[in-house]
């Protein structure tokens, strides 16, 4: 019985899901919820530091001059995942109303999320240098392209916040990295040699973004008025996405005549949609009272995409091919 339970149950997914329903019900007062943020951004910063440190300068090279990897990270996220989900927010408008299916496609619309694409990528050895490059730029191009696609789609108004946005990810991603790099020829082979310090960081951070991005939503009443019908009406629908969204990166991967390693970057960045961009993106570019709305679903597939792709970084992480 220990044997299947080992086999099947995994402790970072069980640890996931307690994060998750312990900042659902455990309520987080406005000055712990920003030190909860403030540990968060620590976490990041550490993640991508250790990131640097660990990847050698050619392997991150290789990375960014990998056009077809590249390419089809970008195309997942800004044309097939579009497209997606203005067929899904269509067809399902009468199950869900016209606010949460303008949720929905305002979600396929975002970027790829950075940190936890990148870390899954690492939990099943696939090419992080590839992950980090695609993730990045995705970010980088979504600070304009969004807000574009929003006002396209969507027919919204308001300022964009892409000036702020960039400067996160360069603050909080890009410059660890950088540090990361230039220490990397001093401690890169001892980073290298100890997996369980990356994995562990890895984990970690998962698990600090997570209870801070849901506590934070319970604190903000995101939750109230929406039905547990709903809620499983959109699980459902998120669902659906992202088994189409996999299914293209990992088969698309194929078609592109990627290798395995290649294959896990484009699933995890491809199929992935960021909470951290989105939920400041959703209170610039919708009014007050529409954002709220319109966030729900971002935060729904947000959860859903962690623990389906904990599991299969799990799952990857345990062929033989390296």
């Amino acid at each position: 019985m220990r044997q299947v339970l080992k086999q099947w149950v995994d402790p970072f997914i069980v640890a996931l899901v307690a994060t998750m329903v312990l900042g659902l019900v455990v309520p987080v007062p406005a000055e712990a919820q920003r030190v909860v943020d403030a540990v968060a951004d620590v976490a990041v910063a550490v993640l991508f530091l250790v990131y640097g440190m660990r990847l050698s300068t050619t392997e991150v090279w290789a990375g960014l001059k990998n056009v077809r990897l590249q390419g089809g990270i970008l195309a997942s996220t800004y044309v097939v995942f579009p497209l997606v989900g203005l067929a899904v927010s269509w067809a399902v408008t009468p199950l869900v109303g016209a606010p949460l299916a303008a949720g929905i496609l305002f979600l396929s619309l975002l970027p790829s999320t950075v940190q936890s694409s990148v870390a899954f990528t690492s939990v099943a050895r696939g090419n992080i240098a590839g992950a980090i490059c695609g993730a990045t730029v995705s970010n980088v191009v979504g600070m304009v392209v969004t807000p574009l696609l929003v006002l396209w789609f969507m027919s919204s108004s308001g300022a964009t916040g892409g000036l702020s946005g960039l400067r996160d990810v360069l603050v909080r991603l890009l410059a660890p990295f950088v540090v990361g790099q230039l220490l990397q020829p001093f401690v890169g082979r001892w980073i290298r040699a100890r997996r369980w310090l990356t994995l562990s960081v890895d984990r970690g951070t998962i698990l600090i973004v997570v209870f801070g991005a849901v506590a934070a939503a319970t604190s903000a009443g995101v939750w109230a008025g929406i039905s547990a019908w709903t809620i499983v009406a959109l699980v459902g629908i998120s669902a659906l996405i992202l088994v189409v969204m996999l299914a293209v990166t990992w088969w698309g991967g194929a078609g592109l005549r990627l290798g395995v390693e290649d294959r896990i970057a484009l699933l995890m960045c491809g199929s992935k949609k960021s909470l951290a961009t989105g939920l400041p993106m959703a209170a610039v570019l919708f009014p007050v009272a529409v954002a709220g709305t319109v966030a729900v679903p971002v935060i729904v597939f947000h959860q859903l995409q962690l623990i389906v792709c904990a599991v299969l970084a799990r799952r990857l992480a345990l062929r033989a091919d390296a």
